[in-house]
């Protein structure tokens, strides 16, 4: 049976492997998403919520969703059979919670019925596995590290070639493709990617969330009108139903970069008056305040704008308390922007003393360490968290970001913590 189990493709034989804080914000982000906009996802959506609470050590909620999947995937297809491909992986989940429960018979029922699955509907392509498992596959790891999503990006491909005619395949390929862009290419995506994000766009008219970055590829690339199709993207986008695939965050970023500023604080508002209690539409919106505080000091803010962020992120830190780590750390630094040193020093002061596991250690090491070289001009101990979060061998932003402060100051030779600088980052482990 162990061998059988480990042949599964499944969510617990993907090496998904991510860490408890990480569980937390997937597990947001996934409710974020809702049932409705998410709905040709629905049943990947929940087969990754089963997982995530299994991770999480909570085995009845697993099993929930995990039936819950079973369910959206037959509603979804809508076929004569009960039964399809798109269970493979599902049933493979079932297989290994009821393994890890100590249900010998679960386990085996459920290896059964893949095998019958398998055997009922092989892969149109001989030696592949079946389109649907490579969606699924694709699409989850999307969610997780920038390895797991370049393999996304191949999955994608192989279940597009084997099966051509999925809209959503082809979709989610498209914004598979924007996000390694996004992360490698400052000038943007590329001619070709572009190109595949127009033919998908306009054979998937209704996500916006996808013509929201198609516009942003655009404006980076120098297209002009970008103010007229952006508004007019937003009265589509404020007809949709929330959910953070309506395409409202990226839409934002596009006003925020390329339309102005005070019209994105405007739109985020508009949307947030229309659902005062969505927590997701008070991140946007507080994304924007942030975003206004830090990014664009050369316009004199108004208190009633600095009040505003504050309660967005303390009002948004209470409805996402599982995840709330990055939005304390954005809270604590808005205080230090408004004058508010002590409030700003309190809320580090209290993440400091936190039991963080490695990822969330690094980066309030990170965040901290540039907190007290600009609030409170200690050099030396912002050098002294450059380095506990340059020691943390976890690959991240803000670990690249410490490593290459670090060796600026290296470089200058200025300053007498330079050998022990030196000696680090000769001992850096990956």
């Amino acid at each position: 049976m162990e061998s059988r189990l480990a042949a599964l493709q499944c969510h617990f034989t993907w090496d998904l492997d991510p860490s408890v804080s990480k569980l937390l914000r997937l597990r947001d982000k996934l409710v974020d998403i809702g049932t409705e906009e998410g709905y040709s996802w629905l049943g990947h959506i929940y087969n990754l919520q089963g997982y995530i609470h299994y991770r999480l050590g909570r085995t009845d909620d697993a099993r929930r969703f995990f039936g819950r999947a079973a369910e959206a995937f037959r509603q979804i297809r809508n076929t004569v059979s009960d039964e399809g491909p798109w269970l493979v992986v599902n049933y493979g989940n079932l297989a290994w919670l009821h393994h890890h429960m100590g249900e010998r018979a679960g386990s085996q029922y459920f290896l059964s019925k893949v095998d019958a699955l398998i055997s009922e509907y092989p892969s149109p392509s001989d030696g592949e596995l079946h389109p649907e498992i490579y969606a699924e596959k694709a699409w989850t790891l999307m969610k997780f590290s920038a390895e797991k999503k370049q393999l996304a990006l191949g999955n994608f491909q192989r279940a597009i070639r084997i099966q051509p005619d999925m809209v959503e395949w082809h979709t989610s390929h498209a914004l598979a493709l924007a996000n390694a862009f996004k992360r490698h290419k400052k000038g943007g995506v590329g001619a070709d990617v572009l190109e595949k994000m127009k033919i998908a766009k306009e054979h998937d008219p209704d996500n916006f969330y996808l013509a929201a970055l198609y516009l942003e590829a655009c404006a980076k690339k120098g297209e002009k009108n970008i103010e007229v199709d952006a508004r007019e993207l937003a009265r589509r986008v404020l007809r949709k139903p929330v959910s953070s695939y309506s395409g409202l965050k990226p839409l934002l970023r596009v006003y925020r970069n390329h339309v102005s500023m005070d019209e994105a604080i405007d739109l985020a508002e508009e949307v947030l008056e229309r659902h005062p209690h969505e927590r997701y539409l008070m991140r946007c919106a507080a994304i924007c305040y942030k975003k206004r505080i830090f990014f664009h000091k050369d316009n004199p803010l108004e208190h009633s704008m600095m009040d505003r962020a504050i309660s967005l992120y303390k009002e948004e830190i209470l409805l996402y308390p599982d995840s709330s780590l990055k939005r304390k750390i954005s809270l604590a630094q808005i205080y230090a922007e408004s004058d508010n040193q002590v409030e700003a020093d309190r809320i580090f002061d209290e993440l400091l003393q936190s039991d963080l596991d490695p990822e969330g250690a690094q980066m309030v090491y990170n965040c901290y360490a540039k907190h007290v070289h600009s609030f409170r001009k200690e050099s030396y101990k912002s050098i002294e968290f450059h380095m506990r979060a340059a020691e943390i061998p976890v690959h991240s932003s803000y670990r690249e970001n410490s490593i290459r402060t670090l060796r600026r100051i290296g470089e200058r030779n200025r300053n007498r913590m330079c050998g022990e600088i030196a000696e680090l980052l000769a001992n850096l482990q990956d």
